[in-house]
């Protein structure tokens, strides 16, 4: 049995070509049970940080096996 769990990355960019994070700036938020709350503050980090061009956040999923693993 798979649950999949999400996080919300990013930070501020050395270009905006989005290629290389700025050391330091790295976030990672999470983790979320549901998408819904992922986005809602994917949501909240995008538009707080919306004057700064080269930051930028996205939504990763993470699939984690629980198999074997107890609740």
């Amino acid at each position: 049995m798979n649950k999949i769990r999400y996080w919300v990355v990013g930070g501020e960019y050395t270009s905006t070509d989005f290629e290389s994070l700025i050391e330091g700036t790295e976030r990672v938020v999470g983790p979320f049970e549901t998408r819904g709350d992922a986005e809602r503050t994917w949501r909240f980090l995008s538009e707080d940080h919306r004057p700064q061009a080269q930051v930028r956040f996205t939504i990763a999923q993470e699939a984690t096996s629980l198999i074997g693993a107890r609740a």
